[in-house]
């Protein structure tokens, strides 16, 4: 048979599930961000998009970098993944999808970037200053890294993606509104044609007559008829309670209350809630990218997120002012010393 070989040598592929599997999938992992599949549910979604919207609406001062755009996929990229790199190249932002860094005492000395692009991403190698790294929630562990919320909740994440995955199976494959009547025994022709003709009768009454009648010779039995639910009681595994709590879990993973998201919230409740993402969660992101942005641009660079958002009562501060002018009239009347007003503004944490 030459030149075939008498006896096929061995080929040895790599399994499945062997070393090189398990690093790929914690590449694919990496690089994609994955932090469970409860980041497809509508919950986190809103909780994304209002750190999108809220970073986007930013006042930003000492840089035209930082465009309502970039803030917008910054924003979504800290919420999903827990940070963002942009490349600074010729006075622009390139952002990236990847990136590989090199550290030193736990400080990042150099990047090797992945630049996205339509018909296929670049690598470009960077120091690390030349590089725009936002990041969140650093684990001391790993300094250049940063992690995302439901990364930091995997537990109620799972729980909130199980909840959500049972309940679409249970209404698209459980027996909702079926009904099984009791019928003696027939051919199965004569029981399609019945089932058919209760099906197209809406609204009208259909008189059967029983076999159990006719072979007892008295009155109809009470079980005769009797039409038995297949429709699952889903209020004994608590699925509402439990859902709920998911929920309001991811919510304030994310810095939202969850009392924003309530059917009966009222205006107080919801600037409250609005005062709570910017005031805990937004404004602290914009100070943690304003300080990196000053470091790396060389410039001075603020981020204010509170005033754009509204995020204050704006009655409780028109009767504050309307108070503070009072008490500066009443003090220039009783000609009391400048001095000791400011000292008075220092006490009560008004000095600036």
């Amino acid at each position: 048979m030459w030149p075939f070989k008498a006896k096929p040598t061995t080929e040895t592929r790599s399994s499945g599930a062997g070393y090189t599997a398990a690093i790929m999938a914690a590449r694919e992992a990496y690089i994609s961000g994955a932090s469970g599949l409860a980041e497809l549910t509508a919950t986190a979604q809103s909780c994304v998009s209002l750190w999108e919207c809220g970073l986007t609406l930013a006042d930003v001062d000492g840089t035209d970098l930082l465009t309502k755009s970039r803030l917008a996929r910054t924003a979504r990229a800290l919420a999903l993944r827990g940070e963002a790199v942009w490349l600074i190249d010729d006075m622009r932002l390139i952002p990236c999808s990847d990136w590989e860094v090199s550290t030193r005492n736990g400080e990042p000395r150099a990047y090797r970037l992945s630049i996205p692009d339509a018909g296929g991403g670049a690598t470009r190698t960077a120091l690390a200053a030349e590089v725009l790294h936002f990041r969140a929630s650093v684990d001391i562990s790993q300094p250049w890294a940063g992690s995302a919320p439901l990364t930091r909740s995997r537990l109620t994440a799972g729980l909130l993606n199980t909840l959500e995955t049972a309940l679409g199976e249970v209404y698209e494959n459980a027996p909702l509104a079926s009904q099984i009547v009791p019928f003696p025994e027939a051919p199965e022709t004569d029981l399609e044609n019945l089932a058919r003709r209760f099906r197209g009768n809406r609204g009208r009454v259909l008189l059967r007559e029983s076999v159990n009648v006719q072979a007892a010779g008295g009155p109809a039995p009470q079980a005769d008829w009797a039409p038995r639910d297949l429709s699952p009681d889903l209020s004994k595994a608590m699925t509402r309670e439990s859902l709920e709590a998911a929920r309001n879990g991811i919510l304030s993973a994310f810095g939202v209350l969850p009392g924003l998201f309530v059917s009966q919230a009222q205006g107080p409740l919801v600037r409250e809630a609005q005062r709570h993402l910017a005031q805990w969660t937004l404004q602290p992101l914009a100070a943690l990218m304003a300080e990196e942005a000053t470091e790396k641009l060389g410039t001075p660079i603020t981020l204010d997120v509170v005033r754009p958002l509204q995020a204050f009562d704006a009655g409780g501060r028109a009767r504050a002012f309307a108070g503070m002018v009072q008490a500066m009239a009443a003090a220039k009347e009783a000609q009391i010393d400048p001095q000791s007003v400011e000292d008075a503004l220092r006490f009560i944490d008004w000095a600036d």
